[in-house]
Parts: structure tokens; C-alpha cells; sequence
């Protein structure tokens, strides 16, 4: 009898446990991580300039802010906002007060609550060929998440949307509004954006840029060496023998 009771108490005492474990996975109570949300929407870009106008943005701030590690840039990199929405794929974005690295295999997605609930400063969408929502649903869907500036890049298109070819909105009371002038002054980074003829990766063309106080255009990290390359052949330094 008392084996039999033992194996009666072993029995509701597994099938406890087993609800208990079936709760804690379908607690609606607990967040998605990034690890189970997709790195991204999957939708693939209409050209290459959707990825190299803000890699170059990046590279520039990764050399004026190398000394800094509270800020990060993400390339067509999902953004989370509201658990059990899709992700927000801008072609770039600009977060202060998180850590540069968040770990040794990066980010694959941008999770608001995994974050400190710090939402982008910044993002910034390309136009391109086909337009993707981006002076209508986008702006609502970044206003709506709180992201303070939008910019949008239509360098190709912009007579065709009739709009300007770089427009960087600022967040006032829950509405966008166009910023004047070019480059547009960022106090919250302590730069400005603007747009420039230039050249990236032996692209001679115009591109993005980011703008000193003083109205200077910082210089990518191509453009260093070259300088540095220079400086040293003056000195009779041959910088290919270095």
C-alpha cells in the first residue's frame, strides 16, 4: 500500500512539474530575446548604396569616436519595439548609451528591452527604385517608437517624390518636422549631417557625411591614410616599405 501510495505522489509530482515547465514557456509575461526574434525582415535591398552610404557613416564614426563605447550603428539591422510586432528594418540607425559591443558575436537584432529601453536617436532610410513608405508609413511607425531624428537619403529619386534630395526631420511633440539647411546640426552627437561630393571605396560620387562644429567634413578612414600617406612621403618616408 505505501509503495503504492510513494508511486501515486511520484506520479502528481512529475505531472506538476511538467505543467509548472509548459507555463514558465508560454508565460506572456516574458519577453522575446534576440536570440529568438529574426536578425532582420529578409527584404532585399534595391542597390548597393543602400548598404554603403551608411557603412561609410559608420566607418567615419568608428574613427572620430574610436576612443567612445556608449554608441553603436546598425546596418539593415532589425530594430524590436513592441513584443510580437515585426522588426523595423531602417538601412541604418544611431544609438547613444548602449555599449558599442554588446557581445563577442555582435548584435543580431536590436531589442528595445534588451537595451535599457534606449530607442535610436537616429535612423536613416535610402530611397530607392521602389519606394518603400518611407516619407509616410515609415515616419509614423519612427515617431511612434520615439526615434528624435529621421533622415531620409533620396539622391537618385527625389524629383520623381518631389522632395529634397537629403531631408533630416527632428521629433517635436510627437510629430515630424523638416530641419533647414545642409548640413543639419545634431547637438545630441555633436555633429552634423550633410551631403557632399566624395569618394568611398574609389566611388567618386555623393555620400553622406558627417560635420565637425566648426562645419568641417570629417574625414573617412580611407581619407587618413591617404593623408598620413602623404605626410610620410614628404618626410621621404616610403609608407608601402612601413
Amino acid at each position: 500500500m505505501k509503495s503504492a501510495i510513494a508511486l501515486h505522489s511520484l506520479k502528481i509530482e512529475d505531472t506538476t512539474l511538467t505543467v509548472r515547465a509548459v507555463m514558465l514557456q508560454h508565460n506572456p509575461l516574458q519577453l522575446p530575446s534576440a536570440e529568438d526574434l529574426p536578425e532582420t525582415d529578409h527584404t532585399p535591398v534595391d542597390s548597393e548604396l543602400q548598404i554603403l552610404v551608411p557603412s561609410l557613416l559608420a566607418a567615419i564614426l568608428t574613427w572620430y569616436w574610436q576612443k567612445r563605447t556608449d554608441w553603436f550603428w546598425g546596418i539593415n539591422l532589425g530594430i524590436y519595439y513592441i513584443p510580437k510586432a515585426p522588426a523595423i528594418v531602417p538601412d541604418g540607425f544611431l544609438s547613444l548609451g548602449v555599449d558599442r559591443v554588446k557581445s563577442p558575436k555582435g548584435r543580431l537584432s536590436y531589442v528595445v528591452w534588451e537595451e535599457n529601453n534606449v530607442v535610436p536617436l537616429l535612423v536613416l532610410e535610402f530611397v530607392s527604385k521602389t519606394y518603400g513608405n518611407e516619407y509616410d508609413t515609415k515616419k509614423v511607425d519612427y515617431a511612434r517608437m520615439g526615434v528624435l531624428y529621421y533622415v531620409v537619403y533620396n539622391p537618385e529619386y527625389s524629383q520623381r517624390d518631389r522632395y529634397e534630395p537629403l531631408e533630416v526631420y527632428r521629433l517635436i511633440d510627437k510629430d515630424y518636422v523638416l530641419q533647414p539647411g545642409d548640413p543639419v546640426w545634431i547637438p545630441e552627437m555633436g555633429l552634423a549631417i550633410g551631403r557632399e561630393q566624395g569618394s568611398y571605396r574609389g566611388w567618386a560620387r555623393e555620400w553622406l557625411y558627417w560635420y565637425d562644429p566648426q562645419g568641417n567634413r570629417l574625414p573617412s578612414p580611407e581619407e587618413v591614410a591617404q593623408r598620413l600617406a602623404a605626410k610620410l612621403k614628404e618626410m621621404g618616408i616610403d609608407p608601402d616599405l612601413l
